[in-house]
Formats: C-alpha cells, structure tokens, sequence
C-alpha cells in the first residue's frame, strides 16, 4: 500500500495516528522491489516524460533538531500540487508527515541559529519568529503588515534584530517591546530659494525684532527634533539599504547599499496565454553590458550620526575613476572585534577578503585572488564561502588559488599566507560545520570526479575522516550531538532518497524513503556506464555511454549515435549519482533499444575538474568545448563502430547552443541536431553569466561574435530542430525566433522551429515535454537512419 493512499484512509478517519506512523514507517524502509528480467513498463516518450509523477521528487532541506533526535526535510508526494514537511527519528523509524500546525513548529530550511543550535529566527511570511526546537515552542516576535526580513540575534542572544522597509529594528526577548535604532533614506533637502527670496528674508530679519525671534525658536526646536531622531543612513534617489545589521559593539549599523541603475532597459518577455485573454507582460533582465545596479558597504555610526562609506584602496583604478566594487555584508567574529567582507570587482577578475575598521571605513586586503578569466568564489558568495573560526581571529575560507577548489584558514590579526587544510587534483563542493565549530564537514570528489562523499576534519588540519562509503552522491547533514548523519543519496539509476546513518559507520544506512512509483521501479535501468577518452589536446574527458547492447537490444544495421550536450551555468552530468536530467536519462534508454549508441560528455567548462577545466571557454564559447563533443563524435566511430554519417546531437539551453555551433561550424560532423531554449547571440544574454566569459559586448566584439550561433548560421548543412518555450524568461525565446529570420533570409529548408505556448525554461507541463521529445524522436529516427 502507498504512503499516500496510507494518508487518506488516515483522513478518513479509517487509521490511528499511531498505526498510521507504522505503517508509512514499514512502507517507506521496505526493501526495493527486486529489478525483473522484463517488465511492463512502457518505454515510450509519453511514458517516461510523465516526470517526477513517474519518477517521484527528491527530498530536499535536510535538517535536525537541536538536540539531534529528529530529523526533518522536505518532500512531495507525486500525486500532490505541494511539498510537505516530514520527519524521521534519528534510527530511521516513525516517519511521518507533518501537520501545518506541526510544521509551523519545525525548524525552518534556512535560518539563523542561536550558538547552542537549540533556537532557530525564521522569516515567515513577513514576520519574524523564534522557534526553540527542543522544547518544540513556537514565539512570534513580529505581527505586523510590512515585511520585515534579516533576523539576526543580537546582544549575547538577548535580543533580536531584523529589516523593515530600510530600517534596524531591535527586539528584546524579554518582551519588552520592538524599538527602531536606525532609519535609511535620502537626504531631506534644504528647500531652495531664488536670490530675490534670499534677500527679502535676509532684510525681514535685520528689520523685525519679531522676525529674529521666530527664527531663533525654529531654528531651537529643529536642533531638538534632530537629537531626539533616529540615526539615519542617509541614500541618494535610487538607493535602497538592502540589509542592516547592529554592530555587537551597539555603536555602529553595518549596511549593505544597492542602487539601482539609471538607464537600463529591461526585456520584458509577453505571455500570450493568460486568465484575462489578453497578452501580459513578465518581468523581464537586461541584458549584457547594460548598466547594472551597484552594491555599496556603508557604516553608520550611531552615536556620532555620520555615514561612512567603505573602501578599499588596494582595488586598483584612478581617483577620478575608481574601480567599481561589489560588497557583502560583513561577519563579525565571536569577540565581535574583527568584520571580514568578500569584496569582488564588477569585472568578475578579481576578489578579497578583507577586514574592515569601523570608525574610519577602511578595508584592508586578508586574501586577494586573481583570475585573468573569471573569479569562481566559493560556492557562491557571502558566508557561504568563509567564516570564522571560535574562539579566535581566525577565519576559514575556499578558495581555487591552487587550480581546485580547496579549504583554508587564516589569522586576521597576524596575515601572512593561508594554511590548506585540502589539496590535491579534486574539489571541496560543500563545508559545513559541528556544533562546537571545531570540526569541518566537507563534501568532496576525492574519491571520483563523478562522486560526492562526506568527510570530517578538524579546524587544525590533520586527516580527514571519510564518513559516506556508499557509491553515488551522498549529500550529509551531521546531527548537533555528532551521533547521526542525515544523507540524501542516490546513484546512477537510483532518484534521491533520504537515509540516516550512524556517524563512524558503525552499522549500515538505513532508507528512510521511496520516491520513484512501483512502475518504474520495476523495470531495468541501467546505472550508466562513466568511461574517459582523450581530447584532440591530451586532456582527459569523462562521459556516460548508453549502448544497445546493455539494454538487451541489437544495433541498428545504420550503425547510428546520437550525443547529448547538458546544460551550463556550471554543471556536470558524467558522474554516478541521480541526473537533474532524469528525462534524458530515460530518453537514451529510449533510444539504446531503437539501437542508438548516445554518449553524453562532459565538455570543457564543465563542474567538478578544476579551474583550468571551468575556464577553458574564456572568450569563445563553442571552441573548445564545441571540439570536445566533435571529439566524441569520432570516439564514437572509431570504438562503437557507429557510421560516422548518422551521429547526430541535441541539448537544452547552453546544450542548444553547443548544438546549434556543431550544427553550423562542423556541418560534416552531424547529420541532425535539436537545440531546445538555445542561446543564440550571447549579447541578447543576461550580465552575470555572460560577462564572466566574454566580458561585455561594447569592450571584446571578437568574443561575442566568435561565440554567437547566428554568425554562423550559413554553414548549415544537415537537419536542424528548434524547441523553444514562449515565456522563457532566462533564454527568450526572441533567441530563437531571430535565428529563424536569419535562416530564412539565408533561403535555409532543412530546418523547423517548434514554440511552446506556456513553457518558461524549465519546461512544466508533461504534455509539452512530450511534444517536444517525439520531435527529436522523429528527427534522428528519419535522417540518422
């Protein structure tokens, strides 16, 4: 019986809420179904495009209870419009699903914890509350109707701070009552008087006694509004303060300033298919190169009621023309001394880490990286990439300073070169922390490019303890008492599933849940194959290999293959753990046992091979990542034995345009492509991707024009398909209907453009994605064939 009939015959009133924990318990740790020789499982592209409804959804905000016995996380049934909260005891019994009224009281997915990791700030629906997660309470600082944001502790965790609508406010947990310790907003300008208008007051004081003593009493009560005021972080017009936060001295508010640009242009993206039946409107980005909002830090100090703005005279640039900055707001370290900020330039090469002093807005350089490509910072910036260590002025962070993301620590107070606590020729993909801070939890592909594994090291270095054995990705969550872990883990050809672990691995994980539907399960899927090949260059290139063969089928007599090309942003698809692209996964089952070879690579710029790798497509997009799938392509031929006539291609967003560039600049080389959401002309793109590699397109034309698919768009020889979403609002769809006008104009036939009514990016609806899969079906079933 499934969980989720299991659950309405509880609303029905049918089951107990005990009998009904056990049962979901004993369902969700039931052994998997053994795998059948053969199945009924339709391998059809109506059948596997049905999505997480087949497949399931994958859990997601693991977290634990501060006193480690409970763990929650989230989850959606596949028969179900929402995600519900669940929880789990630490051995792996008595799952359940939360009650709304039991999930107001859960530890939310991000908040601020208090040092004893016991009480937990959210921000909920635009008030701010406080939930102690052992006594299972539930305090509401805030109900009111603007949106406050930022909580933050604040006075040994006393008090409570938090951001509403450009101002600090400050909540005691005592109860006492929210005070207001600092405004923000532009400067009250002094009200202009032409010069007649001077003179006449000036003449009406020298003049009347009366006059002089209005003035005198204005001029008295003004004073004294102005003491009894907030201090305010006085802003320009189009300047908002983003976040504050109170010094833990109390004397100083740190504030991050965002001003929006004055020029840019927006491209907004129509929506034809509304609720009213007239076309709308969504937001929509700039593109590259257009002016783009600033990040500024500020200190205003309370006391004095002066604004001081922070710089860094290190950064380079001129006095006239000083380098533009982007800032994040600072970490305080426990003694509250010392503020460490990540500051990186507009133009992505360059970032430090740099320590602030409050009273004069200095900063001053801790760790400077430079990349004549791109800056990667971290996992992403702000705190998640550094942090303080306790107890101490010391700090840890990542960095690729070495060509591979790795981990390190260093003293604020004496500088001087950081001390690695990894290294070696793999990445660091996550840091985490134990309760008492004085242990690091690193997820790291040290055992395969392709897997993810959980790993403790104390913050002095020394080994590092492998703490995941299980093949695949295996994401951990180490429980406050250090007793249990909490991992979402999959393979190759298993979805994400919760399971707990004891810590030291003592004994076996145990599976808390069951995603995919009792049909798919039961069908035979492989764990794709992750083989390697040499580059033209000598490099080494990963990728999973589908073959007729290890579905049970025979090849087809045309010998044909087809290669997919994921997507980008930073990504990575060789690797042993579940795909983000499940669709797919299931499609080249699809196409193995229509007898197709599909190969799909792990091109240059790829995650998970360091920065060389990351940075091999600086200033030409589809070079030499393009060169790695053509690459394939004769891998293919000369080890498969595929016809090298019938290879064809297809991908979705950076994968459309990989294909579109293979389709155009290497026309002998596939014989049928489908670009699903391509780009097609990088500087109809958005800033921060694109600028990093191509710089803007006013400074470095070579790069963009060398990188555009349009530019090429003569060379096409073969047959190309088109799949586009109509309110796309990453890649428009514009992308592609421009190329469609660029091939007419070029009197091209072998080619058609497919665009979906009500499909962004990301497509939703099963229908869509089905439409658009039979179309590539088709495609390589009539010309690589």
């Amino acid at each position: 019986m499934t969980q989720f009939r299991l659950r309405h015959l509880f609303a029905a009133g049918l089951l107990g809420t005990a009998m009904l924990a056990t049962l979901e318990a004993q369902t969700a740790t039931a052994p998997r179904p053994a795998v059948a020789a053969t199945s009924q499982f339709p391998l059809t592209v109506d059948s596997i495009m049905r999505g997480p409804r087949l497949v399931g959804y994958p859990p997601t905000g693991l977290r634990w209870s501060g006193d480690g016995t409970r763990l929650y996380f989230e989850w959606q049934d596949r028969d179900e419009e929402e995600s519900a909260t669940w929880v789990v005891a630490a051995d792996g019994s008595g799952l359940r699903r939360l009650s709304d009224e039991e999930r107001r009281l859960a530890p939310p997915v991000t908040g601020q914890w208090d040092k004893a990791r016991r009480r937990v700030l959210t921000a909920a629906r635009g008030d701010i509350a406080l939930i102690d997660t052992v006594a299972g309470t539930r305090t509401e600082l805030t109900r009111m109707t603007g949106g406050e944001s930022a909580p933050r502790w604040a006075r040994n965790e006393s008090h409570v701070t938090f951001v509403r609508d450009g101002g600090l406010y400050l909540v005691p947990l005592s109860g006492a009552g929210i005070q207001q310790i600092a405004e923000s907003g532009p400067k009250t300008p002094d009200p202009k008087k032409t010069a007649s208008q001077t003179a006449l007051a000036d003449e009406e004081a020298s003049l009347l006694e009366h006059v002089r003593d209005a003035k005198r009493r204005r001029e008295r009560d003004e004073a004294r509004r102005d003491k009894d005021a907030l201090p305010k972080l006085e802003l320009r017009a189009r300047q908002t303060a983003s976040d504050l936060q109170l010094d833990p001295s109390g004397a100083f508010v740190w504030a991050v300033v965002t001003e929006r640009p004055e020029s840019a242009k927006t491209a907004d993206v129509p929506d034809y298919v509304t609720e009213s039946g007239y076309v709308g409107d969504l937001p929509g980005r700039t593109k590259v190169g257009d002016a783009q909002a600033t990040v500024s830090l500020a200190i205003l100090d309370l006391g004095q009621r002066k604004t001081t703005w922070v710089t860094l005279p290190d950064a380079g640039g001129t006095d006239k023309t000083p380098r533009e900055l982007r800032w994040s707001m600072p970490v305080l370290s426990d003694d509250g001394a010392v503020a460490l900020a990540s500051v990186r330039s507009s133009d992505n090469k360059d970032r430090w880490l740099v320590r602030i002093d409050p009273a004069t807005g200095t900063a001053r350089v801790l760790d400077h990286l430079h990349d004549d490509a791109w800056v990667r910072e971290g996992f992403g910036p702000g705190p998640s990439s550094y942090g303080w260590l306790p107890g101490s002025h010391r700090f840890w962070f990542t960095s690729e300073r070495t060509g591979w993301m790795h981990l390190y620590t260093l003293d604020a107070d004496a500088g001087g070169e950081p001390t690695a606590l990894t290294s070696g020729d793999w990445e660091t993909t996550d840091v985490a922390s134990s309760t008492d801070r004085r242990t690091f939890f690193l997820t790291t592909t040290e055992v395969h490019p392709g897997e993810r594994h959980l790993y403790a090291v104390g913050i002095d270095g020394g080994p590092h303890t492998r703490l995941t054995t299980m093949t695949g990705g295996n994401l951990g969550e180490v429980s406050p008492d250090g007793k249990t872990i909490g991992m979402v883990h999959s393979t190759g050809n298993a979805p994400p599933e919760v399971y707990v672990l004891p810590y030291g691995g003592a004994s076996a994980a145990t599976r808390v849940t069951t995603s995919p539907a009792a049909e798919w399960r039961a069908h035979r899927w492989l764990d794709p194959q992750v083989i390697t090949f040499p580059s033209r260059d000598g490099k080494t290139l990963h990728a999973r290999l589908y073959t007729p063969e290890m579905v049970g089928a025979k090849r087809h007599p045309s010998r044909p293959a087809v290669l997919f090309v994921h997507g980008a942003g930073y990504l990575q698809n060789a690797h042993k753990y579940w795909s983000s692209y499940y669709r797919e996964y299931m499609f080249h089952h699809l196409l193995a046992a229509r007898g197709y070879v599909v190969l799909d690579v792990d091109y240059r710029a790829s995650a998970g091979y360091g920065r060389d790798w990351r940075t091999a497509i600086y200033r030409h997009m589809g070079g030499k990542d393009l060169d790695d799938i053509v690459d394939g392509a004769a891998w293919l031929a000369k080890t498969q034995k595929v016809d090298p006539k019938r290879i064809g291609l297809y991908g979705g967003s950076y994968g459309g345009f990989i294909t579109l560039m293979a389709m155009f600049t290497t026309p002998d080389v596939f014989a049928a492509g489908a670009a699903l959401r391509p780009v097609t002309d990088w500087a109809h793109y958005n800033h921060p991707y694109t600028a990093n590699i191509l710089n803007l397109p006013q400074a470095d034309q070579e790069a963009y024009r060398r990188s555009s698919p349009i530019y090429f768009a003569d060379g096409l020889k073969g047959a190309l398909l088109i799949c586009h979403g109509l309110v796309d609002v990453n890649v428009h769809a514009q992308d592609s209907i421009r190329l469609a006008q660029k091939l007419i104009e070029l009197r091209k036939e072998h080619w058609e453009l497919a665009l979906y009514p009500v499909e962004d990016h990301g497509f939703e609806e099963a229908t869509s994605w089905a439409d658009e899969y039979k179309r590539i079906l088709k495609l390589f079933e009539n010309h690589l064939k």
